[in-house]
């Protein structure tokens, strides 16, 4: 499992692809997270944050921010901070097709 736990996931918006987490660390645009929950298990990059729709580099503990993602994210999943190499590594598998990391 990845590091230090970043926060919850509270809400999943389907046709915006956005979920809105609970923080309880930081979070900075270009990180990469693990996002796991009962049915939820990927990796990826923060390409996009928002707190209340104004873009933000970053967001601190407290705070709930708006995070684009590339899958279904449910109510309780849990986001953790994970390295560039697991990332790249879970991407690999999970899509052959990617040579790298966006």
């Amino acid at each position: 499992m990845s590091g230090v736990r970043i926060g919850l996931a509270t809400h999943y918006y389907d046709r915006l692809g956005v979920a809105v987490l609970t923080l309880t660390d930081i979070i900075r645009a270009g990180d990469y997270v693990h996002i796991v929950g009962h049915a939820t298990d990927f990796y990826q990059k923060v390409t996009s944050l928002q707190i209340n729709h104004q873009a933000v580099p970053e967001a601190r503990p407290g705070q709930d921010v708006a995070l684009k993602v590339r899958r279904r994210v449910r109510p309780h999943d849990v986001v953790y901070h994970a390295t560039a190499e697991e990332t790249d590594k879970a991407l690999q598998e999970d899509m052959p097709e990617l040579s790298k990391v966006e």
